[in-house]
């Protein structure tokens, strides 16, 4: 290509570009703002008395505060382990690395369906442990254990996955410091390896609780759909919607998604005030 052609090869993308971005709006507009519009808008459709008077209701209030213990559980537990295994797997070379690996990134690749039916297999009356759980009156299925054991199975792979590249691409030049300058392991981890990636960390754990709040696949295999003890936000919305309750089933489908919403804005601020932190976290 001649250096003449150059300038106009650019010219061209330059004339394309106001297309492209018009395209690609109109496919976001398409996808993402008429369903959140429709979402509200139905909502509201018999007045703001009718809508709060639905999420006032005690199921719907019993599944926010569901949702929100089973997030509270899940997520920190989540971020203890992606942390742990971020750590091992960026720090140290060991046999299994790539099986750890592989384990991590499983969640993303099998059915939310299947990460819960392997607790019924597990927990469930004729379930491996079933017969000693019922022997013992331990419940787990059909009740809030069951829930966070699959909230926590579909979810674990977003804090170690945000982790682990930044975590490699920062090597461990400056813990291998901190330790021959006589710190302790837990000195150097709270004084530099956490300050390293305190803003992936939180990255994570907001994209973590977002998929937690929002899972449905998996806690329904579990949940029995037991109006106001085991139905979550999502499973509520599926429950209302089948009753032809649609001012009910929207308001709650509008309050998961004014907390996706909020995520959203939480996750374009960090991307924003720490883009220099967190770009190594596109690399994977």
């Amino acid at each position: 290509m001649t250096a003449a052609a150059i300038p106009t090869r650019r010219r061209r993308d330059l004339n394309l570009a106001p297309l492209m971005i018009l395209a690609s709006a109109a496919v976001m507009a398409g996808l993402i703002l008429m369903p959140l519009v429709v979402v509200f808008h139905d909502a509201l459709a018999k007045g703001v008395g009718a809508y709060f008077a639905a999420l006032k209701e005690p199921d719907a209030l019993a599944a926010v505060r569901l949702t929100l213990l089973v997030a509270a559980i899940s997520v920190p537990l989540n971020a203890v382990f992606g942390v742990s295994a971020a750590w091992a797997i960026s720090k140290f070379e060991f046999r299994g690395k790539s099986v750890l690996l592989t384990l991590i990134d499983m969640p993303f690749s099998i059915s939310p369906v299947v990460s819960g039916l392997v607790w019924v297999l597990l927990f469930g009356a004729q379930g491996l442990f079933g017969t000693w759980l019922i022997d013992h009156d331990v419940k787990i299925i059909f009740a809030t254990p069951g829930l966070v054991l699959a909230t926590i199975l579909v979810t674990f792979p977003f804090v170690a996955r945000e982790l682990i590249p930044l975590m490699q691409q920062q090597g461990a030049d400056e813990e291998a410091a901190a330790l021959t300058l006589g710190a302790s392991g837990l000195t150097t981890f709270w004084r530099v390896t956490l300050p390293n990636i305190k803003w992936a960390l939180l990255y994570g754990v907001l994209l973590c609780n977002a998929r937690a709040m929002g899972e449905f696949g998996a806690v329904s295999v579990v949940s029995g759909h037991i109006r106001g003890l085991t139905n979550t936000l999502p499973l509520h919305v599926e429950v209302l919607y089948n009753d032809y309750d649609s001012v009910g089933a929207f308001s709650a489908a509008s309050v998961l998604a004014g907390l996706g919403i909020l995520t959203l804005v939480l996750k374009s601020v960090l991307e924003w005030r720490h883009s220099g932190e967190l770009s190594a976290n596109r690399k994977h």
